[in-house]
């Protein structure tokens, strides 16, 4: 796997979520353990989207290697959310994730209904470039993610 966008996974990205799966991560394996965790878990989480219009863009360094493996998801107009201590069965986690991002009117991932391995991998929440407004959607801190 390589962390080069592919145009399938950039159409899909323009019109609905993108998983990013960091290939890097080893999370405690042993360095030559090949292929390292992360990569497993990309290829296990590209299988899980394949045919939902969910693009899964494998990247070399999502900078949370203390709380590996990690994937962050992305839709347009909505936050990014980035997981940490994920493992090869959270792929479908990631993907029920993305779909729940995806439907979310005001561009937050419900905490009702998200998969438990993003509720207790949640690492940070980003703003969408587009957020500018103090007060919107997602401005408080709720505590829940």
């Amino acid at each position: 796997m390589t962390d080069q966008p592919n145009t399938v996974a950039s159409a899909a990205a323009l019109n609905g979520a993108t998983i990013f799966v960091c290939i890097t991560c080893r999370a405690g394996a042993e360095p030559a353990v090949e292929p390292p965790p992360g990569a497993r878990l990309a290829a296990a989480a590209a299988e899980a989207a394949h045919g939902t219009g969910i693009a899964v863009q494998p990247v070399r360094c999502l900078a949370n290697c203390t709380r590996g493996p990690s994937a962050a998801i992305r839709c347009s107009h909505s936050w990014t959310y980035v997981f940490g201590g994920l493992d090869i069965a959270c792929a479908g986690a990631l993907v029920a994730g993305a779909c729940l991002l995806m439907e979310a009117k005001d561009g937050l991932l419900p905490w009702r209904g998200r998969p438990e391995p993003l509720k207790r991998g949640l690492i940070a929440r980003v703003p969408p470039l587009d957020f500018h407004r103090a007060g919107g959607p997602g401005f408080a801190c709720s505590g829940d993610g």
